[in-house]
């Protein structure tokens, strides 16, 4: 046994489980916590600027790498409060993120003492576990359960609130017996994979609708062999997009209300048999039960017990990881393949190939100022298959979920249900520090871009370089469409002149507002401005340049027009289509040039 503080103990098992990179800010709740992480040296520190955006940050380095588990780090009171936003985030998604946050002394607790609040019951509602620890000999164990509740059954993010003085009591610990806790992760059986093959055989237009649970498994490759072996199309939801390649003879598109595809909507329609795999049939996704599940049975597989049957009662269930599912079904299906016993499905994927082919939204317009559209298509032909995309919330996402094109796991960075503005930046960053050998493309509105702007410093200071793409339309673009339906148009502006902007001299015109690029300048970063879409092209392929040069972000501010509808609608078959369709595969970027 060794003599070492509880907080050296609680580094020494980060390292053991793994851990290799934290995000934070410190302060003197939790200083006893950053002395230890200094003195072993052997786990990352990123300095945020905003401890919500430290949350961030550990999300997208979760989200970008398999196996990885974001830690972010904040002292006592409000940083702890400020946390809640990305535990909320990732408790939605079933992302694993340990938060640590200082606290007041023991006695201290309940004594309105000094940023002393009750983080873990604040928190408890949004993670697996939220624990005050007041004995330092329970620190220990603390963690290691952490860790096992973060990785068993459905993942998700863990709260410790250490006290300053649990922090620097000493007590013994022996990191050379230490062993991580058994994973638990309910698998399907022999019999569950033969069911659900014979339901597969007597269906005669099926489909697998591909969710985030088979990321978090990283069972991608096996979702793809079994669809290539049964012949099955696949729609991946918005947390499965990359799970098979969008080039894929099998991707059959996705399927929803708003970040969906025409050809994907009208495929599910034509289906008569659903297989989910870890997936959560969110409401964006299906819309409407009734027009939803109507002329079709449903499976549904999901490490969460308690998933199935939440939204609807599927025709049969079973609690398992998505992997362990794929891999379960891939044993049956090569046996039943060896007889001679699966179906013929090529007439069903060439008529929904076919769809892909023709039902096409359009992208190629000329006009200035830019459409999104255009955007979007310019976006796909600057940058290849290996772009890992991170984007959260409004119209941007939802027309980026419409036509970019996503080619493997975990390049589709996206926090689907939560949604909180702001979030973006910081989980680029927290993408880049995963894996810096892939290019990162952050997507934002100009509201969501403003809203935790400072993390761009954090890049600045850190080496951190990535894209970021900034759409600005000067407008809360989602809401002011949605408040088309109360016939208004009320607080939703964000334009203004700024005596600070010349329009000759900086490009940004009259009435837009924020001058993102000066803004990202002042932050240490490099802001272009385009408004022309014919220019589109080459300062995306400038940026990656620079970003790759100068190890910064890059903002590009693209300046659009003031107000586009973006296709959705209230049901999967009453899709409202605002634009032009595409009259040709050369209008849209549909026409897939990459294959990995």
């Amino acid at each position: 046994m060794t003599r070492m503080t509880a907080a050296e103990a609680a580094v020494r098992i980060l390292e053991l489980e793994g851990a290799t990179q934290a995000f934070g800010v410190p302060g003197a709740a939790i200083n006893p916590f950053y002395a230890a992480l200094r003195a072993r040296g052997t786990i990352g520190h990123v300095l945020a600027r905003h401890v919500e955006g430290a949350s961030h940050m550990a999300e997208g380095y979760t989200r970008s790498g398999p196996g990885n588990i974001g830690v972010c780090i904040g002292t006592s009171g409000p940083a702890g409060t400020d946390m809640v936003t990305g535990l909320y985030s990732a408790s939605a998604d079933s992302i694993p993120i340990l938060a640590i946050t200082g606290q007041a002394p023991v006695a201290r607790l309940h004594k309105e003492d000094f940023q002393a609040v009750d983080i873990a019951a604040i928190a408890a509602p949004v993670t697996k576990m939220a624990m005050t620890v007041r004995e330092a000999a329970q620190v220990p164990g603390a963690f290691a359960q952490a860790f096992h509740l973060m990785r068993s059954g459905r993942p998700g993010p863990v709260l410790i609130d250490l006290p300053v003085d649990v922090q620097q009591t000493e007590i013994d610990f022996d990191p050379d017996t230490y062993a991580p806790l058994p994973v638990h992760r309910p698998a399907m059986t022999p019999p569950q994979a033969a069911r659900i093959l014979d339901l597969l055989a007597s269906a005669e237009r099926p489909l697998i609708v591909a969710g985030g649970g088979i990321v978090n498994a990283d069972a991608s490759a096996e979702l793809v062999e079994l669809a290539e072996l049964l012949g099955v199309p696949v729609v991946p939801t918005l947390m499965g997009w990359g799970t098979i390649p969008d080039d894929h003879p099998l991707a059959a598109g996705m399927v929803g209300l708003q970040t969906a595809h025409r050809y994907g909507n009208a495929t599910f329609l034509e289906s008569d048999l659903v297989v989910g795999i870890g997936n959560r049939w969110a409401n964006r996704h299906t819309g409407g039960l009734d027009v939803y599940r109507s002329g079709r049975r449903f499976v549904h597989v999901d490490v969460e017990p308690t998933q199935i049957g939440r939204v609807f009662a599927p025709d049969y269930g079973v609690v398992s990881d998505a992997g362990a599912a794929l891999r379960s079904l891939l044993a049956e299906a090569r046996r039943r393949s060896d007889d001679g016993g699966l179906p013929d499905r090529s007439a069903w994927a060439r008529s929904c190939r076919e769809r892909k082919a023709t039902l096409l939204r359009r992208t190629d317009f000329p006009h200035v100022p830019i459409k999104p559209q255009r955007v979007y298509q310019e976006m796909n032909r600057a940058f290849g298959p290996e772009t890992r995309y991170v984007t959260t919330i409004g119209l941007s996402q939802i027309a980026a979920g419409q036509f970019l094109h996503v080619y493997r796991p975990r390049h589709w960075v996206n926090c689907g249900q939560a949604g909180p503005l702001g979030w973006t930046i910081p989980a680029a960053l927290g993408a880049v520090v995963a894996d810096r050998s892939t290019p990162v493309v952050a997507l934002s509105g100009d509201y969501d871009f403003q809203f935790m702007l400072e993390e761009l410093a954090v890049g600045a200071q850190f080496g951190l370089g990535y894209v970021h793409v900034v759409v600005n339309n000067s407008y809360l673009g989602l809401i002011r469409q949605a408040q088309r339906a109360f016939g208004m148009d009320y607080e939703v502006s964000l334009a203004f002149d700024n005596m600070h902007a010349d329009e000759e001299a900086t490009g940004l015109p009259k009435g837009y507002g924020v001058d993102h690029v000066r803004v990202a300048e002042g932050l240490g970063c490099v802001g272009l401005r385009v408004t022309d879409p014919d220019e589109l092209a080459s300062t995306l392929r400038r940026a990656t340049q620079l970003a790759g040069e100068h190890k910064v972000p890059v903002v590009v501010e693209v300046v659009l027009e003031r107000v586009t509808n973006i296709a959705m609608g209230t049901e999967i078959d009453a899709v409202t289509e605002f634009e032009d369709l595409a009259e040709s595969p050369a209008d849209a970027p549909t026409a897939l040039a990459h294959r990995p």
